[in-house]
């Protein structure tokens, strides 16, 4: 099977260039890599007709800074491959893992595989206790209004088979993505399968970009998209 994966960009001058590389080298046969720029600022464009030219299959440049997850829409509609997967271009997860996500699809027992980072025996670095504390409290509302028992709403690793993920009219431009998500996948009944992954967060210092206001965001999503649409 083909498997599309999905790198929405902003500001990763430091990152992008090794996390293409190991998405390229990842174990999975067929890849396809689709790398959505945000309309970066700081030099990560030069690289796309440089260094990056012959790495990535599509490259798509937005003309303003719209957001995680329009970028994400963007890169799904423009995927080709059964399989379609999101990758952060942080380093913060490992693309080594794509045979375990993808696994479940691949047998024919599900439709969309969660990778969590609070389940399995891999490798997690240790950062922030408030952040993990948000994740889950987030994760528990979810799923209280979705009835599905994940463990990790938040997660950036998800996969999708392609059709499902392009029959979705996904709204939210920003980090709302994950809750949205979650909540249309929920309402559709598919199969839903969760598989532990390794997670090596980074620090604000480093670059992380989300903040306690997109935790507000997410909790009004959860609701939205749950009880409201």
């Amino acid at each position: 099977m083909k498997l599309s994966v999905v790198i929405p960009v902003y500001n990763e001058l430091s990152t992008i260039e090794e996390i293409v590389d190991r998405v390229r080298k990842a174990p999975v046969k067929d890849i396809e890599i689709i790398l959505v720029d945000d309309y970066s600022t700081d030099g990560t464009r030069e690289l796309y007709n440089g260094s990056l030219k012959d790495q990535v299959d599509q490259i798509i440049l937005q003309d303003k800074n719209y957001g995680k997850g329009f970028a994400l829409k963007t890169g799904f509609a423009h995927a080709t491959g059964d399989i379609v997967i999101v990758q952060d271009a942080d380093l913060e997860y490992d693309p080594t893992e794509y045979p375990n996500m993808i696994a479940p699809i691949i047998s024919d027992k599900a439709d969309v595989v969660y990778g969590s980072r609070f389940m399995g025996g891999g490798p997690h670095r240790v950062v922030y206790y408030w952040h993990s504390i948000g994740n889950q409290m987030l994760t528990l509302l979810s799923n209280m209004l979705t009835n599905i028992n994940l463990t990790d709403m938040e997660t950036c690793y998800k996969a999708f088979r392609r059709e499902i993920i392009q029959s979705i009219d996904i709204k939210e431009n920003r980090f709302g993505f994950e809750p949205e998500i979650t909540a249309k996948i929920a309402k559709k009944r598919l199969r839903i399968y969760e598989i532990g992954i390794s997670y090596y967060g980074r620090t604000y210092d480093e670059g992380k970009k989300i903040g306690w206001r997109d935790g507000v965001h997410a909790i009004w999503c959860i609701l939205k998209y749950n009880l409201f649409s």
